[in-house]
Order: structure tokens, then sequence, then C-alpha cells
């Protein structure tokens, strides 16, 4: 699966995967051989945060 490049349907993209797929972030990034720090920086640059706790983009 690729993911999308727009920020917003980035977000809910790797919200939707951790919530039914994924049981987290670095699972997620192994799994589509995604640089998780390059994901975080993407959704940061865009507002977004990462909470560990909720599992969830915000």
């Amino acid at each position: 699966m690729e993911l999308p490049k727009d920020p917003f349907m980035l977000m809910s993209a790797v919200n939707m995967l951790l919530r039914d797929k994924y049981g987290s972030l670095d699972e997620l990034c192994e799994d589509l051989n995604t640089d998780r720090k390059e994901l975080e920086g993407t959704l940061k640059n865009a507002g977004f945060e990462y909470s560990e706790e909720n599992k969830k983009f915000w």
C-alpha cells in the first residue's frame, strides 16, 4: 500500500490503519517500509502530533 502524499489524507489513512490493522506506529512503518521520523515530520509540518497513548495523530 502506498500512503497518500497530502498530509490531511495521510493523517486519516495512518489513523485508520493504526485503528484497524496495526498495533503500533513502528509496526505500521516497518510493514509499509516507511521511515517513522519522516512520516512524523510530514504530519508535524501540517500541525499534527502523534499520541503514543492514544495511538493516533491529532
